[in-house]
């Protein structure tokens, strides 16, 4: 007797068991579900993508200033180099120029 309620109770418990594990595996594979998980999977490779994108930019920096040191670009230019004038004024760079067809010598017309 007590060995047939064992046995009744160890089915009833593994047909528990494997129904309940059967619908959690059917609710993962619902469209709301699926759609939840490719979102998270889509903000989580953004989050890689944008450390990615972070490392890469120090990286940059670092070779960068390595690079201006090896060619000695990082020091101040020496106080006997002219320097460059200084920008002049839009005044002073507009200039009206007109064109005359006439006066441009084009005969292929």
């Amino acid at each position: 007797m007590f060995r047939r309620t064992f046995w009744f109770t160890t089915g009833v418990a593994a047909g528990v068991w494997a129904t309940t594990k059967v619908n959690r595996k059917l609710n993962k594979l619902t469209p709301e579900s699926l759609a939840a998980q490719a979102a998270d999977r889509a903000v989580l490779a953004g989050r890689r993508i944008k450390v990615f994108a972070l490392d890469v930019r120090d990286g940059m920096a670092d070779r960068e200033a390595a690079l201006k040191d090896a060619l000695g670009l990082t020091a101040a230019p020496p106080n006997d180099v002219k320097q460059l004038p200084a920008q002049r004024g839009r005044a002073q760079l507009t200039h009206t120029y007109s064109y005359n067809p006439h006066k441009a010598g084009n005969e292929d017309h």
